[in-house]
């Protein structure tokens, strides 16, 4: 291309770096994570941040600006990488000039965070090492590279959750059940590995399905619990109505084990959902010792579902006094929060208080 004869060309500086003052180091730091918590992967986590420690540490034009680490975190998602987002926070207080990292499945596994991220240090004049890939963002003059290993990286993520997946469906079919002891109350796991029932804890579970046979409401239930001092699963003293009709529902106090019944939609967002019949559930009958006999169990459900039918019948015919009878009617004797009188019969609770029903708190409200 021909020039002007009063034009004359001042050659561009080469980028293989930021362009700082010759006296001026750059502020390097790098980011290092493992996907899991297994052994190998802790010795590996050890590894990188000594492995970076001393790369920086050797390089006179380096300063060390920070070792950022998540251990044990999913790269599919950045909002639960801490490390990561602080590095961010001070790469935009200007505090870093360059950031280094093994590889793009490293930095992100999801294409959309990792192009997104790099652009934004970039336009903040930082670039971005993948030693792996070989690649220095702040010398591309595309970003079609970032995408496209970006995409590799998320379609390794997707792979090894379908594998994940068929693991878990494999050892459904073979019987194999993994409990949550911190939410399942009345066992703890045994010294051979199997559920093993803890006797004062199954004592509330035994008490919360016969009082529901003998008419006690899920809030009459869930108040008593708590006048009593009851723990639940996680070792606190409140107790919902949700908490005890999970607690009646639940197939594993009477030694089953329902398996699937979540599942998750998007390796990516990590969002699970019940199994509303999207995917087989596995049953497995008389996996461990029960703390409800079956016949219990059974007249329980049964119970359940006539209520349920019951209460989406009388919601069409309801009158103002009438709902709150049939959600909060009481059987043990309670003192009238109006005129304070004992009652036996139909007690009305409302704003903590108990009320008999002629009290005119409840036609007033």
């Amino acid at each position: 291309m021909s020039t002007a004869s009063n034009v004359t060309i001042i050659p561009a500086k080469a980028q293989t770096e930021i362009n700082r003052d010759k006296y001026h180091q750059l502020r390097v730091a790098a980011y290092c994570r493992v996907s899991t918590e297994q052994e190998e992967q802790q010795n590996s986590y050890q590894v990188q941040i000594a492995y970076y420690t001393d790369l920086i540490n050797r390089k006179k034009e380096w300063t060390l600006a920070g070792i950022f680490a998540d251990e044990g975190i999913s790269g599919t998602q950045t909002k639960k990488r801490t490390e990561f987002n602080r590095m961010i926070r001070m790469c935009r207080n200007k505090k870093i000039d360059l950031v280094i990292t093994k590889s793009i499945s490293r930095f992100a596994r999801n294409t959309v965070d990792c192009s997104e991220y790099v652009r934004q240090l970039k336009d903040l004049g930082i670039g971005v090492i993948f030693e792996k890939e070989n690649i220095n963002t702040m010398t591309m003059t595309s970003e079609f590279m970032i995408a496209l290993y970006g995409s590799f990286a998320q379609a390794e993520s997707e792979s090894i959750s379908k594998n994940v997946s068929w693991g878990k469906e494999k050892a459904y079919r073979e019987g194999k059940v993994q409990f949550q002891y911190k939410y399942l109350l009345g066992y703890k796991k045994g010294a051979d590995g199997k559920p093993e029932i803890v006797p004062e804890k199954a004592e509330t579970v035994k008490l919360i399905f016969n009082m529901y046979l003998d008419g006690y409401t899920l809030l009459n239930i869930a108040d008593t619990l708590m006048a009593q001092g009851r723990r639940t699963a996680t070792g606190k003293n409140i107790w919902s109505k949700g908490e005890v009709q999970r607690i009646l529902k639940n197939e594993k106090y009477v030694g089953d084990a329902l398996l699937q019944k979540s599942f998750t939609v998007d390796c990516i967002t990590h969002k699970v959902v019940k199994n509303n019949g999207e995917r087989p559930m596995y049953l497995v009958t008389d996996h461990h010792t029960p703390i409800v006999d079956r016949d219990t169990f059974n007249r329980v459900q049964q119970e359940l579902a006539r209520r349920t039918s019951k209460r989406k019948i009388s919601d069409k015919t309801k009158t103002e006094q009438g709902k709150y009878s049939g959600k909060y009617a009481l059987s043990e004797l309670l003192i009238c929060g109006h005129c304070g009188t004992p009652y036996r019969r139909r007690v009305w609770s409302r704003n903590g208080k108990k009320y008999c029903p002629d009290s005119p708190t409840i036609k007033e409200e």
